[in-house]
């Protein structure tokens, strides 16, 4: 039968797909709509079967916040080019907000229900493959959550609202005014963003890390020829430096470099009127961890014009 342009218009803004595909999905179930939404997403679901293997390490870090609680997401494409498009950027955005409504832990919402349907995120992530037309993934997700005070938010690179290449939330619990705390919040991300501290305090440091540095700082004192006793003086000097480099609190305030982080929640602690405690910070980096694959662009091309 013959398919009239309105019908491949009306199901290509039905589905996002290319036009090309509309009207084969038209022509293969004779014009049925319905059927021919199904006849694409069966072919999308195929295509993303296919591309699942490819590396997705672009993408977009983004953050949602509400009341005393915010999260961080990221969601991977396989280009820059993709995580451009405002399709891609709002299947971020609505990730987001649905690890708002979980404890915000990869796994809840990857299984939670997408906004405005019936299907899951990893169950709407892998339909948009086939319209987008690159491997996408969900790969994580964190929540930062207090009873009483603020969790600020940072995005660095911003390529839309709170949507960005890295992403950051900081804690901060007090009594006192809220906002205060949320700014001061805000400024410690940004500083987090800057130094990428591995840890909060010092306790919360990997032993394994703290006691390979040791091993270092001590095989390194002992070169020097010097006595035990000052040998272990060494390293404590040594480690105290190691902690000022890596540990949040510890670190010099990006700012005020005159003052340590934690001194500088100390100073803010007079405009937010009570005693205030970083309690938590997290940092994603987009595609930090993912080994990305190497190519040749030119032997892609030459084999894509051979077929």
């Amino acid at each position: 039968m013959s398919i009239s342009a309105a019908q491949v218009k009306e199901l290509r803004e039905a589905t996002g797909a290319g036009m090309m595909d509309c009207k084969a999905a038209l022509g293969e179930t004779n014009g049925d709509m319905e059927a021919a939404i199904d006849w694409l997403r069966k072919k999308g679901i195929a295509k993303a079967d296919k591309k699942a293997g490819r590396t997705a390490a672009e993408g977009l870090i983004g953050v949602a916040s509400e009341g005393n609680k915010a999260v961080v997401v990221e969601v991977n494409s396989e280009t820059d080019f993709v995580a451009r498009n405002d399709a891609f950027q709002q299947i971020v955005r609505n990730v987001a907000q649905v690890a708002l409504e979980t404890d915000g832990s990869t796994d809840a919402v990857a299984e939670g229900r997408y906004p405005g349907g019936t299907k899951s995120v990893t169950e709407t992530i892998k339909d948009a493959v086939g319209t987008i037309g690159e491997n996408l993934s969900f790969r994580r997700s964190k929540l930062l959550e207090v009873s009483q005070g603020a969790v600020a938010t940072y995005v660095h690179n911003s390529v839309g609202e709170n949507l960005g290449k890295l992403g950051v939330l900081v804690a901060i619990e007090t009594a006192g005014d809220a906002e205060a705390a949320r700014n001061f919040a805000r400024q410690v991300a940004m500083h987090v963003a800057a130094t990428n501290p591995l840890s909060l305090n010092e306790t919360d440091l990997d032993p394994a890390a703290v006691e390979r540095e040791k091993a270092i700082f001590s095989d390194q004192a002992r070169q020097s020829g010097k006595p035990e006793n000052i040998i272990e003086k060494m390293v404590e000097g040594r480690l105290r430096k190691f902690y000022e480099e890596v540990v949040l609190v510890k670190q010099a305030f990006v700012l005020n470099p005159d003052l340590t982080v934690e001194k500088a929640l100390k100073e803010a602690e007079k405009e937010i009127g009570a005693p205030a405690k970083i309690s938590g910070f997290v940092r994603f980096a987009l595609g930090e961890g993912i080994e990305k694959e190497e190519s040749d662009f030119a032997a892609e091309v030459a084999a894509a014009v051979k077929k």
